[in-house]
């Protein structure tokens, strides 16, 4: 059965999370009944990562087993006809061989927490950032980073939910980055805890708003307790950006057919 890569964008204000759910609404089902809709033997989708209830995605990466071979283009296209209206859209899809796996061929996955700086509410964002009223000092927060990158007992930040088996992470980046009267946070490691870059995002908070110290920062990672975590903040703010593979396998790919033209006169 030849299997296919999908690049996924969605919203995630309607879903209960990627994960397939027996009661509520997930991204995972989502796009599984939207390809039964015309593929036989309704296939399974994996996913990269699993994203929270609330969580979006720009770069979410998944893989399906089809029953024939398929023009990627029109795959993409078949699938987002049948995922109207839902708030999701199939961004690129490859050919892949049948030894790549979405999840267990990746190598690190990144994030993007967005926090709303200002005092007047999100009208068109809301739902989409934290905000705060407060103005954030992003070089401090840029401190109190700084000493979270590297392999570390994640404890304080993983949710007491948290189904993996060890707390250890190695967090390869953590960076601060202030677009206008935004604060954003570029998250990039292997894999992560439940709950770890928002726990991240909530703590870097209270540095920028003054409440806690740089050192407070390693304070918390080093008590190794959740109870020593700052707010964790929202799951409105957090979004997967990508997927790191080897070889990426939607590099060379085209938006699909181009329009022809006939000239006149």
């Amino acid at each position: 059965m030849p299997r296919y890569a999908l690049r996924i964008e969605y919203h995630g204000q309607p879903f209960s999370g990627w994960q397939r759910q027996e009661n509520a609404p997930s991204v995972q089902a989502t796009i599984e009944a939207a390809l039964a809709k015309f593929v036989r033997d309704a296939p399974l989708v994996t996913g990269a990562g699993r994203t929270d209830s609330g969580v979006h995605a720009r770069g979410q990466v998944a893989h399906v087993d089809l029953d024939r071979e398929w023009d990627t283009y029109r795959l993409s296209q078949a699938i987002n006809q049948h995922l109207r209206p839902h708030p999701i859209a199939i961004t690129a899809v490859a050919r892949v061989d049948d030894e790549w796996h979405a999840r267990f061929s990746a190598l690190n996955r990144t994030y993007l927490y967005r926090i709303l700086s200002r005092r007047s509410p999100a009208a068109i964002d809301a739902g989409l950032v934290w905000q705060v009223r407060q103005r954030m000092d992003e070089g401090a927060m840029q401190l109190g980073a700084n000493r979270m990158l590297g392999k570390h007992d994640f404890t304080t930040f993983r949710s007491t939910a948290c189904q993996a088996a060890s707390p250890v992470k190695t967090l390869d980046r953590l960076d601060v980055e202030r677009v206008g009267e935004e604060i954003h946070l570029h998250v990039s490691a292997r894999s992560f805890l439940h709950n770890q870059v928002r726990s991240f995002a909530g703590t870097l908070e209270r540095v920028g708003a003054g409440a806690w110290s740089v050192d407070d920062v390693t304070r918390a990672l080093e008590a190794r307790d959740r109870k020593e975590c700052g707010t964790v903040a929202p799951a409105c703010g957090l979004y997967m950006m990508s997927v790191g593979y080897e070889q990426d396998p939607f590099a060379n790919l085209t938006e699909g057919p181009r329009p022809t033209y006939t000239k006149r006169g």
